[in-house]
């Protein structure tokens, strides 16, 4: 018998189905979890009890208007990945001489102007930066509020002048439809310690300017370039600091302010994703069946 010609049975063509479903399914998660960002949503939240002290929702249109303006759409920024080596001190990269990250000429909003709309930050208090997909960093109030100029200020970017030279596309123009990484978190490092001129905001200015629970790193090593979150919709105050697992994105306050009485944070879950995606899915997986086994 001439195998060329043997069809899938119907047990096959049932389980490839049944793959399209879950291939398709995937897809829509994962379409539904992110996206460029255009709002962002600003909370004050008390120590002890959790309640909702006070909260802001602004888009990036009101803050380049109202708030003042980070970079000047030519000066590229740029934060450090990881330098593979057993040897600490090369890891830690001293000089600052590998593995740049260009995040492009953006301009954007600085994080501790967006605490003023809702009563600032205090010593002790501590500022979670969250994503649309749930990821979140967090740092001490002295690192938004006060940063060493070799850090420079903590940057919610809402426009790029200038995409990368190399590595990641970020997209020319503004959020969302040109700029398709906004709203994303930049640090606007000064150029005082990079060999290049460059502003690059490097893992030894991470160990010389952040306490070690807030350093980042990748694989054991050392990565500025891991606080560059994109699609940034919410900045968060906790007063005397975050509770929380920091391992682990968080969850909605939504639950939270109805168990405490406090007012209920906007929804920001993201629009589920086109139907596209499902058709995508289908198709991926139906491809098989129009060959012969």
């Amino acid at each position: 018998m001439n195998s060329g010609n043997i069809r899938p049975s119907g047990r096959t063509t049932f389980c490839r189905i049944t793959v399209a479903v879950i291939i398709a399914a995937l897809l829509l998660c994962a379409g539904a979890a992110a996206g460029p960002t255009t709002n962002i949503t600003v909370t004050k939240i008390a120590a002890g009890t959790g309640d909702i002290i006070a909260e802001k929702t602004v888009d990036y249109l009101w803050m380049q208007e109202n708030l003042p303006v980070q970079g000047d759409g030519v000066t590229h920024y740029y934060h450090q990945g990881p330098v593979f080596s057993k040897d600490k001190d090369v890891a830690w990269d001293h000089n600052e001489t590998k593995n740049y990250k260009d995040h492009g000429a953006v301009m954007g909003t600085d994080v501790a102007d967006l605490c003023s709309l809702v009563g600032g930050a205090e010593p002790g208090d501590e500022i979670m930066i969250r994503s649309s997909d749930g990821y979140h960093v967090e740092f001490p109030y002295e690192n938004v509020c006060t940063p060493d100029s070799r850090q420079g200020p903590i940057v919610v970017t809402w426009y790029n002048g200038d995409d990368a030279v190399s590595g990641e596309r970020a997209g020319v123009g503004y959020t969302p439809e040109d700029y398709y990484s906004g709203m994303r978190l930049v640090f606007f490092a000064d150029d005082s310690t990079n060999v290049d001129g460059k502003h690059v905001y490097g893992n030894w200015d991470m160990h010389e300017t952040m306490p070690g629970s807030a350093q980042h790193f990748f694989e054991l090593m050392p990565s500025t370039n891991g606080f560059t979150a994109k699609w940034i919709d919410e900045v968060r105050i906790y007063e005397d600091g975050f509770t929380g697992d920091t391992s682990a994105p968080v969850k909605s306050l939504q639950a939270e302010a109805t168990e405490t009485g406090a007012a209920a944070v906007p929804d920001t879950t993201p629009t589920p994703a086109p139907l596209v995606l499902i058709a995508a899915g289908f198709a991926l997986a139906l491809v098989p069946l129009r060959r012969r086994i």
